[in-house]
């Protein structure tokens, strides 16, 4: 392996605060590294210091004399005469026949959705987003050895996300990426560095690794360490009882993953959650009846659509951008009318709502001012808590609570916008694209606190790890005038997606018309029956649960019998019987449990 980046003992301050201090790693041919750590904590600074945009206050960076190296920030700097021929194509110093028959550029341009855009469109007249795509299309179409990433899952839908990650496997080059993408960052990365206090720390493999060398650390700190160790031994039980994909990889110590996360319970208790939310909410939580949607100019999102929210649902909305997701979410709010049919609002739902617009709020009040202004105190689940208490969950400092609105980063006032809605103790919770500028330890403390809150959620959010973490059901919108269920989540969703390509017979470079592509609904089951079946499931594997602490039980004991100076062999035998019937009905229940979720997926 060949170096490619070294850092010798960096440093770098940023007004009083010290980003980088005495830092040392490198970055060799092949690596896919991983960069996490809190907002302002120094990622980007690192990122800039290793590219050579910003210069270490002290210290030595060196870089590989042949290095190919591109870099895409946030700020995506271009000029806004240029066509987005010209920002991407054109530095390629090719004639038009030979770049349009290059597989890679013609697979980048449709992979990012640039193509979709015009070749010829005025980088002026494009979005925010579309000008980050152009940006990242213009690093991938050439030939590299390293490409350095700050954030490039933002504005990139679900199939965006999965296509850059696969395309980045597939170019086996070296990837450096700052992301806040679960998902992705356990696709892509091979090492993490988690940047905090001025260092940067190194763990081998993506998410799931860096979780249980973060959880391990944080079960050996002391007590004002508590409220971290906590979190990451939950987010430790997500990851280990979650989907198969997630616990299958060999280079996992699962016995002591195991030995870690003994006495952690599910991330929530659903069915005490759903009894507790028909007490606050009723029978009757919103419903839409034959109703039809259409979005602002005029093009039909849905039609004769029934959708009734029961009290407790935890639904995930997918679907790509510009596909009616928002539309939809504001109709169920009530904000925008149904060309036709009813919407029926239950007499005790209280609405909290987490828009993709920021809150316009005084910019002179602090930012504890701003909480307690919705309410002092709030019960989310069993607990009450300040709204000091919540914000600082939520990642604002006693000190930080104390700064003027107008002061806070586009991504603190996301969160103080977050903190405001959940004051208000919401029962219905309708969440847009709730992980834009969240870093991951408030993304974790957000899904903390909804494993407690007892109401119906319906979220938005191209976070794939997001969706599978707090929601309980998915359903997309595939332009076709329906709202899909999707038993199987998003990898349904990618399936179902990739089939409307096939059939519209798209390549990479047409996909104009891909959201107009008729989608077949994909579960043969009656809503009725599907909640059977998940009801099915949950009591068998509560049953399973049960089993195995008393499997657990027998095994101490007959450990204990036979460790004895004088053992028992009656007694031994007695536990070797109920542990072998024990045993038997756990893989009955196995078994049965597979059973119902083939039904599912059928």
């Amino acid at each position: 392996m060949t170096n490619l980046i070294n850092l010798e003992n960096v440093s770098k301050t940023w007004g009083l605060k010290t980003l980088l201090d005495g830092v040392s790693l490198g970055v060799q041919t092949g690596d896919r590294i991983g960069v996490v750590g809190l907002n302002g904590g120094g990622k980007t600074t690192l990122l800039e210091v290793l590219t050579g945009i910003e210069e270490p206050d002290s210290g030595r960076v060196s870089h590989n004399s042949d290095l190919r190296m591109a870099v895409v920030t946030q700020r995506a700097e271009l000029d806004p005469d240029d066509t987005i021929a010209d920002v991407v194509v054109k530095p390629l110093g090719l004639q038009t026949y030979e770049w349009a028959s290059d597989a890679r550029v013609r697979e980048v341009l449709g992979g990012l959705g640039v193509a979709e855009l015009g070749l010829d469109t005025r980088v002026g007249s494009l979005s925010g987003g579309e000008r980050r795509r152009v940006n990242l299309a213009a690093a991938l179409v050439r030939d590299l050895d390293l490409v350095v990433l700050d954030e490039p899952t933002n504005h990139l839908d679900v199939e965006g996300v999965q296509w850059l990650a696969q395309h980045l496997l597939d170019r086996r080059i070296a990837v450096v990426v700052v992301t806040h993408d679960r998902w992705f960052l356990d696709q892509v990365a091979t090492l993490t560095w988690e940047v905090h206090d001025g260092r940067v720390d190194t763990y081998e493999g993506g998410y799931n690794d860096w979780i249980f060398a973060r959880a391990e650390r944080a079960r050996q700190a002391d007590a004002i360490e508590q409220r971290r160790q906590n979190l990451a031994r939950k987010e430790l039980a997500w990851l280990r009882r979650g989907a198969p994909a997630r616990t299958s990889k060999p280079r996992y110590r699962v016995e002591a993953a195991e030995a870690l996360i003994a006495d952690v319970p599910a991330p929530r208790d659903t069915v005490e959650l759903m009894a507790f939310s028909r007490q606050r909410q009723g029978k009757v939580v919103i419903e839409l009846e034959d109703a039809r949607i259409e979005t602002p100019d005029g093009r039909m999102l849905v039609d004769h659509l029934t959708w009734r929210l029961a009290p407790g649902e935890r639904i995930g909305l997918v679907g790509v951008n510009g596909s009616g997701k928002t539309t939809l979410l504001r109709a169920l709010a009530g904000e925008h009318p149904l060309a036709a049919g009813r919407r029926i609002e239950g007499q005790t739902v209280r609405l909290g709502w987490l828009r993709q617009e920021l809150d316009d709020l005084d910019p002179e009040r602090t930012l504890l001012d701003a909480v307690e202004d919705v309410a002092t105190y709030v019960h989310l689940g069993k607990r009450e808590m300040s709204a000091s208490q919540l914000a600082e969950r939520l990642g604002f400092s006693p000190k930080r609570q104390r700064t003027p609105v107008g002061d806070l980063s586009g991504g603190e006032r996301r969160r103080l916008q977050l903190t405001r809605v959940l004051m208000s103790e919401p029962n219905v919770l309708l969440l847009d694209e709730p992980t834009n500028d969240l870093d991951i330890d408030t993304l974790q403390e957000l899904e903390s606190l909804l494993d407690s809150w007892p109401g119906t959620l319906v979220v938005i959010s191209h976070d794939r790890y997001l969706i599978e973490r707090i929601a309980d059901s998915t359903w997309a919108l595939f332009g076709d005038g329906q709202l899909t269920n999707l038993p199987r989540g998003i990898e349904q969703y990618l399936e179902v997606r990739a089939q409307q390509a096939e059939a519209a017979g798209s390549g990479p470079l047409d996909l104009g018309e891909r959201d107009q592509a008729p989608v077949e609904k994909q579960s043969g089951l009656s809503s009725q029956e599907e909640r059977e079946l998940r009801k099915q499931l949950n009591a068998l594997e509560r049953k399973m649960s049960r089993l195995d602490e008393r499997i657990a039980t027998f095994e101490q004991e007959m450990a204990e019998l036979s460790a004895a100076a004088d053992p028992d062999y009656g007694k031994i035998a007695d536990a070797n019987t109920a542990l072998t019937e024990a045993r038997a009905e756990h893989e009955e229940l196995e078994m049965e449990w597979l059973e119902v979720g083939e039904q599912l997926e059928a």
